[in-house]
């Protein structure tokens, strides 16, 4: 078990330095296609790119900090770190978008025609493309991960994938019309973009910072394999769940008979202990045993039993 943390720990950095690595070479290709056609939606996309490198980095940091082991600072572990990383993308965004929104301004009242457009469009969509399959290896891998740094960087890239698939699309219209206009309308459409999206990165962030629980369908996992792993014990109350990062915790109080010796009450809290982290290994399952004389179930609670 420990070799196979190691294992995806590594994996997850591996993942992390080559996004950084991807972010400047997607980077360089779209300031090159800004550069040669002068074009304010793609310098845009350019600008974009920019969040892309430093939130790589950001990410790569917080990855780092999150799977250190637990201290005496920090006794339930580092988890967490990654939402710092993901909330500062959602800043970041919301910078990139201002920037764009200040160049739309300076360019709307005097709109020209692009230069090179074909050879600058063909670059920016070889960039995207580029973007398109990193954010599905990131999306996925940091999902099986549990990487909240990894899936939020992967979906930034995606969204950047539709603004450059959009850009390029509203510059060929430009092109064969002839409304010379439509490259700032379209950078302001990215901008605005922009600003939703990190919005909704940051809201995602801080809900993990503020210990929201599991969704509804890993909830009712969770009391299953408790119940099928649960022999010997009378119910379970106050079940209580939250995500940090990629650990799970999960907290319930379980009622035994009164005259159960310790022993025995403690080899159900590790069969359970045990079902859980084999659904799961990320879990932190931490279990308060009652004797059944003695059981308070919370007021407007309702008890579990057990087979």
């Amino acid at each position: 078990m420990h070799q196979d943390r190691n294992a995806s720990k590594r994996r997850v950095q591996i993942l992390a330095v080559w996004s950084i690595l991807i972010a400047l070479g997607v980077m360089g290709l779209k300031f090159l296609a800004w550069r040669m056609t002068g074009s304010v939606a793609l310098y845009s996309d350019a600008l974009e790119s920019i969040v892309n490198l430093i939130t790589a980095g950001a990410a790569l940091w917080a990855i780092r900090v999150s799977h250190k082991p637990a201290d005496s600072d920090h006794p339930f572990g580092h988890h967490k770190a990654e939402y710092f990383s993901a909330v500062l993308e959602g800043v970041l965004i919301v910078v990139a978008a201002l920037l764009i929104m200040a160049q739309v301004w300076d360019t709307i009242q005097a709109p020209q025609a692009m230069e090179q457009p074909w050879e600058g469009m063909a670059i920016n969509g070889f960039a995207a493309l580029i973007n398109c399959i990193w954010a599905t290896v990131l999306i996925r891998s940091g999902r099986r991960a549990r990487s909240p740094a990894l899936v939020a960087d992967g979906q930034h890239i995606m969204t950047d994938v539709v603004t450059s698939a959009g850009v390029i699309i509203g510059l060929v219209a430009a092109v064969f019309t002839g409304w010379h206009v439509l490259d700032p309308l379209l950078a302001l459409i990215v901008a605005v973009n922009i600003l939703y999206q990190g919005w909704k990165v940051m809201g995602e962030s801080l809900n993990g910072l503020m210990d929201r629980s599991v969704d509804i369908e890993d909830q009712m996992r969770i009391r299953d394999i408790i119940s099928v792993n649960s022999r010997g014990a009378l119910e379970v109350h106050d079940l209580k769940t939250r995500i940090a990062g990629r650990a799970t915790f999960i907290e319930f109080h379980m009622v035994v008979d009164s005259d159960m010796p310790v022993g025995e009450a403690h080899i159900i809290c590790d069969r359970i202990e045990d079902a859980l982290k084999a659904d799961n290994p990320s879990v932190r399952v931490t279990i308060h045993v009652e004797p059944d004389d003695e059981a308070k179930l919370p007021k407007g609670s309702v008890a579990v039993p057990f087979a």
